[in-house]
């Protein structure tokens, strides 16, 4: 029982989106780069508490486990959006009136959500 609440509890982990902190110095060069951490807000505390100077961004990371959840079609699972400028998960976009199914994100360009993958046509 213990190894199947173990790897249930993987796959759960496996699911969550992470961020990583870019960094560079004033000059321009790469910096230091740490994470992941579980949200944006995380790793902007995170750089406000060590200050190395310079300038920082928080950058999305996709896990695997996401990315083939998606894929294969995880039970329970609610999916992503398909649409390749986007990816974002459905409780990002919008579900009340004329905003319906747009991206609430500011730096997200979808106009709706695109529940599955887009189908491959082979032309005969």
């Amino acid at each position: 029982m213990a190894k199947a609440v173990l790897k249930e509890s993987a796959s759960i982990l496996q699911m969550r989106d992470l961020w990583v902190l870019t960094h560079r110095w004033d000059d321009g060069s790469k910096g230091l780069n740490y994470g992941p951490f579980g949200s944006t807000a995380e790793a902007e505390a995170f750089a406000k508490k060590m200050a190395f100077g310079g300038t920082g961004r928080a950058i999305p990371l996709t896990s695997s486990g996401i990315a083939l959840a998606n894929y294969d079609g995880k039970a329970g699972w609610p999916g992503y959006c398909f649409n390749p400028q986007c990816g974002h998960p459905p409780f990002t976009h919008s579900a009340a009136g004329a905003a319906r199914g747009l991206c609430q994100l500011s730096d997200c360009g979808c106009e709706k959500f695109v529940k599955d993958p887009p189908k491959s046509k082979s032309k005969k």
